[in-house]
């Protein structure tokens, strides 16, 4: 709030020495000098009388110096102020939740650091999955709700959306109960010969897309059998009811409860976070930036 050339002014004052104030400051001399002379400048006052042995000030210095202190205290005072008043704001941020994009990770990170953020409350608004409808639910960001907590590499979506990734989630298979690998803990990609194993079509997810590609070229003896561009209950009716296999997560294992969820011997992940509107309000955009910081917090400790 105040003119931030004025701590370049104090500390030379305070030390009497331009190299000085840059050792403090951790800014060369020359910089320093630069900044009260612009500060010279910008008041058209002299501030300091150069000298062989240092800097002393002037008369007119001795009255800024002065008022500067007190300057940056009440300014520093204002701050504080202003930040407690907009602590004791609330923020409402709705995001949408349905059975196959659950808020769950969102809200499971949240209530880790939600005390220090008293300001923002969640409203949770529930919407169904319908592969007609999830453009229309995409271009209800910022309006019918601000986010939606989603496993994404959608092109179609990314183009009408931002992101936030918040995690990876390695693609598993879902099998029928009835199945001969439903009793199976985990899979090798041969135990999936001689079965038609559905996925999203082609072109718009890159990690099932090389998945795809990888099968197409060195295992031809799986039948790959293509889906809409995105899933909802319908899918995972028609590989039950088929005897399909289906390329799923683990976060929907709940989804249907004649299915199991396997998870499979090879390293293809699908990245998950927030989707919000292109062009948030400030409240969204910090809202963001508070869950950036505690995803990179915890991805630290988790490494550590």
């Amino acid at each position: 709030m105040y003119n931030h050339l004025l701590d370049t002014f104090l500390c030379v004052a305070d030390t009497g020495s331009f190299a000085k104030a840059s050792e403090e400051l951790y800014i060369s001399s020359t910089a320093v000098m630069n900044q009260i002379n612009a500060l010279e400048r910008q008041l058209q006052v002299k501030l300091l009388k150069r000298t062989p042995r240092g800097v002393t000030l002037t008369e007119a210095g001795k009255s800024v110096c002065r008022d500067a202190r007190l300057i940056i205290r009440l300014s520093d005072e204002a701050v504080k102020r202003a930040r407690a008043l907009a602590s004791r704001e609330t923020y409402t941020v709705r995001v949408g939740t349905s059975m196959l994009n659950p808020c769950k990770p969102l809200l499971a990170l949240w209530n880790r650091i939600s005390g220090n953020y008293p300001q923002y409350k969640i409203q949770i608004i529930p919407y169904e999955d319908h592969y007609n409808s999830n453009d229309l639910i995409i271009r209800s960001l910022g309006s019918r709700f601000d986010f939606m907590v989603a496993p994404c590499d959608s092109a179609r979506w990314l183009n009408q959306s931002s992101f936030l990734q918040m995690g990876n989630l390695p693609l598993c298979c879902g099998v029928p109960y009835s199945h001969r690998l439903s009793g199976k803990t985990r899979l090798e990609i041969r135990d999936l010969f001689g079965e038609r194993l559905m996925m999203v079509r082609e072109g718009d997810s890159a990690a099932v897309d090389q998945l795809r590609a990888n099968l197409r070229q060195h295992f031809p003896e799986i039948q790959l059998v293509d889906t809409d561009f995105y899933y909802d209950m319908d899918v995972f009716n028609r590989c039950e009811q088929e005897g399909n296999i289906l390329i799923t997560l683990e976060m929907w294992a709940e989804v249907h409860p004649l299915l199991a969820t396997i998870p499979v011997n090879w390293d293809y992940k699908l990245p998950y976070g927030l989707l919000y509107e292109e062009d948030p309000p400030g409240g969204i955009r910090q809202f963001v930036e508070i869950i950036r910081e505690a995803v990179r917090e915890l991805a630290g400790s988790n490494s550590g």
